[in-house]
């Protein structure tokens, strides 16, 4: 079976479930992209290791691999192998003594183990051909979507005129020098505020690229 290379390429809300997210795969070698359904929960832990937060106590993911960690296995790939009535099959192939060993596993999960451990994210033609969509737009607008996407904590702004409003207002660091803004954003993460931690990284980040 040919298998299909995937990247995590970000997350957006979704429009057709409220509080849920929409998990967007890419597809490396090519320009289909795979939306995945998932909740809230799941987006949250995807999203923490894409923006390189480090929670001051492990999360559940982050808790499996210190387990794995400890007792020397290893996440060779996860396999996205099938899609069925709107639902996706992954599986976990580990290897451990030598030996490899298949687990099956929810979407989310295996994308968040898979950003952890990073390994591989595979796919067959056969899923890639049934929910692949080509996205056409240009790089730069791209580039902005992308940092738009994996930003899950902003509020959501698709279900009311009061949500767009509150959405708009996001919090404001401009004020801050760059030494305050590095020990604000280690005190938020301390306190597990990652909706606060993902603005003030936003903040670093920009000032970075000036």
């Amino acid at each position: 079976m040919e298998k299909v290379r995937l990247s995590v390429l970000g997350l957006s809300y979704s429009e057709t479930q409220s509080g849920a997210y929409a998990l967007v795969l890419a597809e490396e070698d090519g320009d289909r992209r795979i939306p995945i359904i998932i909740g809230a929960f799941e987006a949250q832990a995807i999203a923490i290791e894409l923006e390189g937060l480090k929670p001051p106590r492990p999360l559940t993911h982050d808790l499996f691999l210190q387990f794995a960690n400890s007792y020397n296995i290893d996440l060779l790939e996860v396999n996205i192998f099938k899609l069925e009535e709107g639902v996706f099959f992954s599986n976990l192939i580990f290897n451990h003594e030598k030996n490899n060993v298949v687990v099956d596993s929810r979407t989310s999960d295996a994308v968040a183990l898979a950003l952890r451990f990073k390994c591989p994210i595979y796919t067959t033609k056969e899923v890639i051909q049934k929910a692949g969509i080509i996205i056409e737009f240009g790089k730069d607008k791209e580039n902005k979507d992308k940092s738009k996407e994996i930003n899950i904590f902003e509020e959501d702004d698709s279900d009311s005129k009061t949500s767009s409003k509150k959405s708009s207002k996001k919090p404001s660091f401009t004020k801050f020098e760059l030494k305050d803004l590095e020990l604000m954003l280690k005190e938020a993460i301390s306190d597990e505020d990652y909706e606060k931690a993902s603005h003030i990284r936003d903040e670093i980040n920009r000032r970075n690229l000036d």
